[in-house]
């Protein structure tokens, strides 16, 4: 028959580390092998640019303050020329373990802070903490056809690791602004123009906004308002280069606000000439409506 308190020491261990849950919580906490050089935080910067450098793509340099290596001690925190040695409390863990009930309890290092190190003769420049505050001016290259919301990375260029180790990234949010004449939908943009009574009937050509400038679109005589014209070409290139997407143009015929004496006479006299032929749209709704009624 098995001793009790065997099988409890094989299961739970002495004290000392050993057993199942002393193994569990040695890998949890990283054992005795946990190294004191920490990679560096991850930093985000929102960067705010206009609907022209999204469309076309620019570059950008952004001022960040953050932690870096100390340049004097490397990241070590020793002074140059003195000796850096392994915590004799820890063996350069940075934690040791205490025993709390039946449990291995992993915390920093008494003797050393967690670093696993101890130095003879702290560093001058950073005063042992191995990093230094600075305001680092970064080149940042927005690709053409970026879109409100999208993020950038740049490796290597977050905060500098702990004890000499490595850097953590940055992260570029990027936003839009918005843009008083186009609206954008993936790679295509739409843009509502106004045109006059006479040329949506007349028919004419008209000059339109693009991104490169003005273009020219016909107006076929009888445009009704709603018309939608495309540029093929016209719109946002993607992100890869491989294609481009187009310019939708919204034509909306504009009321007048005002009319002389003379030009409500005419306008009148048009009205007053106007038949079936003229508006056929309409005398085709009214004849509907009449049937409905009765």
């Amino acid at each position: 028959m098995h001793d009790p308190f065997e099988v409890f020491r094989e299961v739970f261990g002495s004290g000392g580390g050993g057993g199942i849950f002393g193994s569990i919580f040695e890998e949890a906490f990283g054992g005795n092998e946990r190294s004191s050089r920490g990679r560096g935080s991850d930093l985000r910067y929102d960067m705010q640019i206009s609907f022209e450098e999204a469309a076309r793509g620019c570059e950008k340099e952004v001022t960040i303050s953050k932690m870096e290596t100390c340049e004097v001690c490397s990241g070590s925190g020793a002074a140059p020329g003195s000796s850096v040695s392994t915590c004799s409390t820890c063996r350069g863990a940075g934690q040791v373990y205490v025993t709390r009930g039946f449990f291995n309890v992993a915390q920093a290092c008494p003797k050393c802070h967690g670093a696993g190190q101890t130095i003879d003769k702290p560093c001058p420049t950073c005063h042992a903490a191995g990093r230094m505050e600075k305001s680092t001016k970064i080149k940042i290259k927005i690709p053409a056809g970026i879109e409100d919301g999208s993020r950038l990375r740049s490796s290597g260029q977050g905060e500098g690791g702990s004890r000499g180790g490595p850097p953590g990234d940055l992260y570029i949010v990027v936003h839009v602004d918005p843009h008083d004449i186009f609206m954008r939908e993936g790679q295509d943009l739409f843009c509502e123009v106004p045109i006059s009574f006479a040329k949506a009937a007349l028919g004419g050509e008209l000059k339109v906004p693009t991104l490169d400038g003005q273009a020219i679109i016909k107006i076929p005589a009888g445009t009704a308002s709603g018309k939608l014209f495309r540029l093929r070409g016209k719109g946002v290139t993607a992100l890869n280069g491989r294609s481009v997407g187009d310019l939708h143009i919204k034509v909306y015929v504009e009321v007048p606000a005002k009319l002389t004496v003379e030009q409500r006479a005419k306008l009148q006299a048009f009205a007053d000439s106007c038949n079936e032929e003229t508006h056929p749209e309409e005398q085709s709704f009214f004849r509907k409506a009449k049937e409905f009624f009765r």
